[in-house]
């Protein structure tokens, strides 16, 4: 990817930083045990694996993968040498990104991380930018008129703010949506210094509202406007649908293996068959010799690709048969 052009990683990238499970039965298999799976929603026996990817406003790329190996899984437990919590498996990950000078904008991640106050120091260590959810008792100090301060739980905080503090911004997505944001200048314990946080609501007051999301930022108050915080988190939606897409059409769910070492093959040769398309859907080869239409979308890139597979294949045909026939007959079957 990074040799062409047309598909080079440039600076200033959004690095995306999740983590996705599925549900695996029993036990013997490497990792599993029982945890939150986000695909069904609820804690159940599975597998969790913690990936980084890319984004840059025309590209979507996984990076790296990495198995979250739960401790029910290991002899020792937490105790063994081999556990490592997610956002250490994380860092692992933005560190390998790092070391192939590849320079990300910012970082962007969930609650999980976000709420991690430890995590985020390390990006701070390594100089990154982040965006990152918080919890809703998370407690924060902030400045009020007279120079007091005063320390409050997101939730309260949010509560207590006026409708008209908040900013209306419409959302273009498949169907648009309107969502009320404001943002504050705050402190928080072990992080030195200011920080902004946003809240995002679906209704333009607190009582109203349905669903409430918290972040945090380090970027620069100048930088941080509701849009900011709204559009440049909505990039996050991009590893979901890859999650979706490799899941759906490339199995990366899709084994009967055991060992991490196996595992970690399967999962890295659906992301070089993702990375595969994406790369051909990208260059334009696909589109010229195999489509009469654009190819927006995965799904669209991956059905020309199997068009091409599928000629390949039958012009061969044409001129083996016999080839063919004789291969059928060495398993026990006619072909004729």
């Amino acid at each position: 990817m990074n040799k062409c052009s047309q598909t080079r990683i440039s600076r200033g990238f959004s690095l995306i930083i999740d983590d996705s499970g599925h549900r695996k039965s029993g036990n013997f298999t490497d990792g599993v045990g029982r945890q939150y799976i986000g695909e069904i929603g609820k804690t159940d026996n599975g597998i969790v694996v913690v990936t980084t990817h890319l984004y840059d406003g025309r590209k979507s790329l996984p990076l790296d993968i990495e198995l979250y190996q739960h401790a029910n899984s290991l002899t020792e437990g937490k105790q063994d040498p081999e556990f490592e919590k997610k956002p250490e498996i994380a860092l692992k990950l933005i560190d390998r990104t790092l070391e192939r000078r590849y320079q990300p904008g910012i970082v962007i991640v969930d609650a999980g991380y976000g709420n991690n106050t430890s995590f985020l120091l390390e990006l701070e260590k390594r100089q990154l930018k982040y965006l990152g959810g918080l919890a809703k008792n998370r407690k924060v100090t902030i400045n009020q008129k007279d120079s007091i301060s005063q320390n409050i739980r997101l939730d309260e905080l949010a509560q207590s703010l006026p409708q008209e503090a908040f900013t209306e911004i419409q959302l273009n997505l498949d169907k648009p949506k309107k969502i009320w944001v404001v943002t504050r200048e705050i402190e928080t314990s072990q992080l030195v210094g200011k920080r902004n946080i946003a809240i995002v609501m679906n209704a333009a007051t607190f009582s109203q509202a349905t669903d409430i999301d918290y972040f945090i930022t380090n970027v620069s108050s100048s930088i941080v406007t509701p849009e900011w915080i709204v559009n440049t988190y909505s990039q996050r939606n991009w590893v979901e649908v890859f999650y979706r897409e490799a899941k759906g059409w490339l199995g990366l769910k899709e084994y009967q293996v055991r060992e991490k070492k196996s595992l970690m093959r399967h999962f890295i040769l659906v992301f070089c068959a993702y990375t595969f398309i994406l790369w051909h859907q990208m260059t334009g080869g696909l589109r010229r010799r195999w489509a009469s239409k654009p190819l927006n979308s995965f799904t669209e890139a991956i059905d020309a690709f199997r068009t091409a597979m599928s000629f390949r294949f039958f012009d061969w045909l044409t001129l083996n048969r016999d080839v063919f026939a004789a291969y059928k007959a060495s398993l026990g079957y006619i072909w004729a």
